[in-house]
């Protein structure tokens, strides 16, 4: 009996980082979805296409951790990790999603081992796939942050009034 409850311990403790990632996942879509419309409105609409874009990813992510806690007979949590930030100017968004991102590798980093350390190898193998796409993202939002700041308004003058689709 007690390796039943060792096990049941070790399968609780998969499901609270899964559902702590899922709550991450949740707060980026919200985030991503909010500073599209913001940059769209803003006629950047080639940077608001990449921001949609990473936020599909994020939709994706929330629910493939979903289902994994799902198949661990858990339940996927509805709440997101943090307050959506509102109203930021094109060149905060880029920054603060790279900061965003380089957060959610390191913490699934962590997630990935504590699923290791519980035995759970498709959960940890689950974050590694994730992880590696995040890092797609933060590539991304860093890329476009250096070229604001480094290149400014010419930057911006070259995408502005692009389309978002």
């Amino acid at each position: 009996m007690p390796a039943t409850n060792e096990k049941e311990a070790r399968r609780v403790k998969v499901i609270e980082v899964l559902n702590t990632a899922r709550s991450m996942e949740l707060h980026a879509i919200h985030q991503y979805m909010n500073q599209h419309y913001n940059l769209d409105n803003m006629d950047y609409g080639q940077l608001a296409a990449g921001v949609k874009k990473a936020a599909i990813d994020e939709m994706r992510h929330a629910e493939m951790f979903a289902e994994r806690i799902a198949d661990l007979n858990g339940q996927p949590t509805t709440e997101i990790a943090g307050k959506v930030m509102r109203g930021q100017t094109v060149d905060e968004v880029f920054p603060f999603d790279a900061n965003q991102e380089d957060d959610t590798m390191d913490a699934y980093n962590r997630f990935m081992i504590i699923c290791r350390e519980n035995l759970d190898g498709v959960s940890a193998t689950l974050f590694e796939t994730i992880i590696n796409e995040e890092m797609e993202h933060f590539n991304y939002f860093d890329d476009i942050g250096r070229h604001i700041k480094e290149l400014g308004q010419s930057f911006l003058a070259k995408v502005a009034g692009t389309p978002a689709e």
